[in-house]
């Protein structure tokens, strides 16, 4: 038969002796009815007495190499370096999963959030001399205006962009039909 799951602490407690008395009071009278609580407490109660009475055996004595032992680790504890204890100690911090782990967390957030701000966009490097000359005699057939080709100029330089920027805007280009409403009410008259 089990005990009953609330009283179990309680138990527990009152095998200590560190129950208050009304408590200890409704708990022995409980006891008396509760088979699985009794047997529960008979055992913490056994427990406990052997726990808090340990047979000592007065004969018992320690060898001269223990305390040689002990005192050659005493003293190799004091002589170590602060730095050692230090290190030693971050690495017993840094081996708990429970702390490195939020710290491998925070230095990705750190590398990414720092990736994201110093990312710099590729610039092109110029072309050697004579790539530098083909690509003179293609200058003047200026590229189309486009986005991509805009930023290709002003990655090789922004002289360049504006340059060309002022050639396309001053070109004489050809006349573009516009499209107005009346225009297109009177091309579906005409059908």
């Amino acid at each position: 038969m089990k005990p009953c799951s609330k009283n179990r602490k309680d138990i527990a407690w009152l095998a200590l002796d560190a129950l208050d008395p009304r408590q200890a009071r409704n708990l022995r009278a409980h006891l008396e009815t509760c088979a699985g609580c009794r047997r529960y407490q008979k055992e913490i109660s056994d427990v406990t007495q052997k726990l808090i009475a340990p047979e000592i055996k007065p004969d018992i004595r320690a060898s001269a190499s223990f305390h040689q032992r002990v005192v050659g680790r005493l003293r190799a504890e004091e002589s170590r370096s602060a730095w050692a204890v230090t290190v030693a100690k971050l690495r017993e911090v840094l081996l708990n999963w429970r702390v490195a782990l939020p710290m491998a967390g925070a230095a990705v957030v750190i590398i990414a959030v720092l990736s994201t701000f110093l990312w710099r966009p590729r610039v092109l490097l110029p072309l050697p001399s004579s790539a530098t000359s083909a690509a003179a005699a293609n200058f003047n057939n200026d590229p189309a205006p486009t986005i991509a080709n805009y930023q290709l100029v002003a990655n090789q330089s922004l002289e360049k962009l504006d340059e060309l920027l002022n050639r396309q805007g001053n070109r004489n280009l050809p006349p573009v039909p516009i499209y107005t409403v009346a225009t297109f009410a009177r091309a579906s008259a005409w059908e």
